[in-house]
């Protein structure tokens, strides 16, 4: 099981990476429902952290395919694969 270190380093880098790459997907970082805490004093930790890891990873896939596809149907002019 990876540490709290580790799985913090994993969130910075996505983060990062779509900072740098995508800025307009940086708005929905704040967003996302898992950064929400429904507690007044949410509790850190590896469970957490793993789930707000790959929920991030989940955004940033989802988001990169319909850039890409849409980038696609642009250049095909089909609308379609």
């Amino acid at each position: 099981m990876e540490t709290e270190e580790e799985i913090n380093a994993k969130i910075m880098k996505v983060t990062m990476v779509i900072q740098e790459n995508y800025p307009e997907l940086s708005k929905y970082l704040n967003e996302m429902p898992i950064t929400i805490p429904i507690d007044s004093n949410p509790e850190i930790n590896v469970k957490n952290l793993q789930k707000y890891y790959d929920t991030l990873v989940a955004l940033f896939r989802n988001y990169v395919a319909e850039h890409q596809l849409n980038y696609i149907n642009q250049r095909t002019g089909t609308g379609h694969l």
